[in-house]
C-alpha cells in the first residue's frame, strides 16, 4: 500500500546514528556505516527520527511499502531491546495518537511538526494589540541573563551558578504564556532548536554546563512534536557526559496550543 515512511539519503548520512535512538519502534540500524531502515514495517512514518539528524539525511515520503504492524514490531523490540524499549513504543504511540487527533497528515517530505495548524482561542477573535503610546513593558520579564541562545552561552557563566537550568526549545516560550512566569523565573536559561540548528556541539556544551555542582537541576521544555524529541535526548546524553550522578533531570511538553503537560 501507499503510505508515509522514512527514507535515508547516504550520500548525507554521516553514521552518527542519532536517529537510532531517535526510533522509538527500532527500525532503524547502523550498517556499514550507514543508517538503514530494517524493516518497512517497524516504520509508523511519524518521523521522530528526522529531528535528530544533524545532516538532514532523513525525510518522510509517500511509497508503496509494507503496512505498519505495531505488535509485530513491540514483539521485535521484546526481543531485542527489552520491556523498557516497549513502553518507549508505547509511550510514542500516545503522543503521535494525540497529534493525529488534531492534526492533518504530513505533506510529501515534510515533517509532523512543520504542519500549518490554526486554533481558535478567545484571544484571536479580540481585535489586534496595538503598541501605540505604551511604555516600555507592560509585563515584566522574568529573564535575568543575557545571551541565551546555546551556541552563545558559556560553561561557567555566572547566571548558572547555585540555580536550576532550563533548556528550552525555541517554539515553547512563543506557545505558551506561561512560560516565563513557570519557567524562566529564577533559573539559568538556554534556547535550543534540534530541527534547525548545529547540533553537533550541543551535548558538549550543555555536559560544560551541567558540570557545576552548584546546578541542581535541568528541566527540558520542549514542544509535544516529534522532532522536539531530539532535544530532550541531547539534554540526556549531556547530563551523562556530565558524570553527575546527584543531578536531577525533568521534560516537560508544552503542546502546540500552550497546554503544558509537565
Amino acid at each position: 500500500m501507499k503510505r508515509q515512511i522514512i527514507t535515508i539519503d547516504e550520500a548525507l548520512c554521516n553514521g552518527c546514528g542519532e536517529c537510532i535512538s531517535g526510533c522509538a519502534e527500532g527500525a532503524l540500524q547502523l550498517v556499514d556505516g550507514k543508517a538503514k531502515l530494517v524493516k518497512e514495517q517497524f516504520c509508523d512514518g511519524f518521523g521522530d527520527c528526522i529531528g535528530t539528524c544533524p545532516t538532514g539525511a532523513l525525510k518522510i515520503e509517500e511509497r508503496d511499502s509494507e503496512v505498519f504492524d505495531a505488535e509485530a514490531t513491540k514483539i521485535n523490540l521484546l526481543v531485542t531491546q527489552g520491556p523498557e524499549a516497549v513502553a518507549r513504543m508505547e509511550e510514542a504511540e500516545r503522543v503521535h495518537s494525540a497529534t493525529q487527533a488534531s492534526t492533518p497528515p504530513p505533506r510529501q517530505g515534510g515533517c509532523p511538526g512543520s504542519m500549518a495548524r490554526f486554533t481558535e482561542t478567545p484571544s484571536t477573535a479580540a481585535p489586534s494589540a496595538t503598541s501605540a503610546d505604551l511604555p516600555g513593558h507592560v509585563m515584566a520579564s522574568d529573564l535575568q541573563q543575557w545571551p541565551v541562545q546555546l551556541h552563545l552561552v558559556q560553561p561557567g557563566a555566572p547566571f548558572f551558578k547555585n540555580r536550576e537550568l532550563v533548556v528550552l526549545s525555541t517554539c515553547s516560550p512563543i506557545a505558551s504564556a506561561d512560560v516565563h512566569w513557570r519557567y524562566i523565573r529564577g533559573r539559568g536559561v538556554v534556547v535550543a532548536c534540534p530541527k534547525l540548528d548545529k547540533t553537533e556541539p550541543y551535548a558538549e556544551k550543555l555536559a560544560g554546563i551541567l558540570r557545576d555542582e552548584t546546578i541542581p537541576k535541568v528541566i527540558v521544555l520542549r514542544m509535544e512534536v516529534p522532532c522536539c524529541g531530539g532535544l530532550t535526548r541531547t539534554v540526556q546524553q549531556a547530563v551523562a557526559q556530565s558524570g553527575r550522578t546527584d543531578l536531577v533531570f525533568e521534560e516537560v511538553i508544552v503542546g502546540v496550543d500552550g497546554t503544558i503537560r509537565g
